[in-house]
């Protein structure tokens, strides 16, 4: 079985969020149950960092399951020597792109954001009037759009820069790239959207490509079920 730290542990560490390494070595002596404060504290990103190279909202939704999974596995090769944070983003950079490889071998037409038939926002505002609230999502959904135009040596760049607020120096560590590289790209990519459009929606480039509530919960279980199943699958060998 899965251990399972208390209630108020999680609660705990949600009031006052324990720094990841230690959460890491916790997990490591067998607190199994405090992987869910990594998945919910780093899901989002990993989601915009899958769906800006594969551009589909499903098949980021799996890898990023499928990141978390190979992580758990690896985590005794986690040396500290760089962030976790970039060390996991690194891994889902890795699965996408596998997969990206994947679907351009089997020659699949590529699915646009327009025919997803998913909402890449999912959070909601009770703050604002309904013209307000419009305006909102008509904007964050034009900043959507513009990103997804951006050609996919740019796109992974701007989205863990601008979006995510990385460094650059982690960018590029995500990316497999030189910090100059992601420099050129950034400042490529930003040319590359209509100024108007980047002025007009860049203030809420925060609530971009939002990954919460439902969604959120259904990767920390799925990923709970798959490694609850790997471990019976090893008890019985």
């Amino acid at each position: 079985m899965v251990p399972e730290s208390t209630p108020s542990e999680l609660s705990s560490t949600r009031v006052s969020p324990l720094p990841d390494e230690e959460i890491v070595a916790r997990v490591q002596a067998g607190d199994t149950a405090l992987y869910e404060v990594l998945m919910r504290r780093y899901n989002q990103r990993l989601f915009r960092i899958a769906r800006s190279i594969l551009q589909n909202d499903d098949e980021a939704e799996d890898v990023i399951q499928d990141a978390y999974v190979r992580a758990y596995a690896s985590l005794h090769q986690f040396a500290g020597r760089a962030k976790f944070s970039t060390w996991l983003a690194k891994i889902a950079v890795h699965e996408a792109s596998s997969r990206l490889r994947k679907r351009k071998r089997m020659q699949d037409i590529p699915v646009s954001a327009h025919q997803n038939g998913h909402s890449m926002e999912e959070m909601k505002s009770s703050d604002l009037d309904p013209e307000q609230e419009t305006l909102r999502r008509e904007t964050v959904s034009f900043l959507e759009q513009a990103v997804d135009s951006l050609p996919s040596t740019y796109r992974p760049v701007f989205v863990l820069r601008e979006i995510e607020n990385m460094s650059t120096a982690e960018t590029a560590s995500c990316l497999d790239l030189t910090e100059e590289t992601v420099k050129i790209r950034l400042l490529r990519a930003r040319k590359m959207l209509r100024q108007e459009l980047y002025a007009r929606a860049g203030a809420t480039s925060s609530q971009a490509f939002q990954f919460l509530g439902w969604r959120c919960d259904r990767v920390v279980r799925r990923v709970f079920n798959r490694l609850e199943a790997s471990q019976k699958s090893g008890a019985e060998t």
